[in-house]
Parts: C-alpha cells; structure tokens; sequence
C-alpha cells in the first residue's frame, strides 16, 4: 500500500514522461520530420547541411508543440523566463533552466541549476553533447534536437 501511494503521489517532472525515451534511431528522427510543413522540412534540410554551423529545436510534446527554434553559434536560453531565448511557459521549468552552447562543431545542453532538472532518455544530465535526433525532457517539454548530418 505505501509502495502504491507514493506512486501516486510522485510528481516530479520524472513521471510525467515514463515511457521509453531510448535515442531515438534515424528511422524515428525521419517520422518526426515527415510530420512537418514542406516549408519546416526546408528549414531543417538547410541545417542539417550547415556544417556544424546551426542547429534547431522542435518542441514536439508541450504547450506550443511544433514550434522550432534556431541555434547559432550565441548559443540560447531555456527556461521561464520572458527574456529566454527557448521559452517554456508552464511551472514545471525554471526561469533559467538550462542553456545550449556551441563548442567547435558541437552544441552542448548544460543545466543551469533547474529544480527539476533536465533528461535526456529518462536520465537527469547537468552536461550533454548533443546530437541530431536527441530528445530531451525540460518540465513537461519534449525537445528534439536537429543539427548538421
């Protein structure tokens, strides 16, 4: 019985997306992007072939699902706050939550403290070198993360 009331009554933002979220494979990177507009599909063949140069984020489950974000060497903001470069707008993310930072050819997701922390395939991570096709769980935020081939 206490096994099954904490259960219920767990509410961090760890068990509100208990299903697998294993890397996703290339086939699944693909089926998220076949869902997209043939003007969104444009936007991500030119960042997949921008070298290294840009990437982008797809919120793909959350409030504002489908919108995406570009990423350039200034790098960008999650969070909260009105002022983040990626704005989340629900309780469950911090006003700064985290950041994505270019490094050489690579971007870079870093938790900047959160409360509830950030995952990517249902493990809280403070760093991660990100690659194309990369979930990560900010809040109630699935993100997807789309760089260069």
């Amino acid at each position: 019985m206490a096994a099954e009331q904490t259960q219920s009554e767990l509410t961090t933002t760890i068990a509100l997306g208990l299903r697998e979220l294993s890397k996703l494979s290339e086939k699944h990177l693909e089926e998220q992007l076949a869902l997209l507009s043939p003007e969104d599909r444009a936007v991500v063949s030119e960042i997949q072939g921008s070298k290294g140069e840009k990437a982008m984020v797809l919120i793909l489950r959350g409030a504002n699902k489908g919108s995406r974000f570009l990423i350039t060497s200034e790098g960008v903001s999650v969070g909260r706050s009105a002022s983040s470069s990626i704005f989340l707008d629900d309780v469950t993310v911090s006003r700064t939550h985290a950041t994505i930072s270019k490094h050489g050819k690579s971007f870079v997701l870093k938790d900047e403290g959160s409360l509830n922390g950030t995952y990517i395939n249902n493990v809280s991570v403070t760093e991660h070198v990100l690659v194309s096709g990369d979930e990560f769980q900010i809040g109630k935020f699935h993100l997807l993360f789309v760089g260069s081939n």
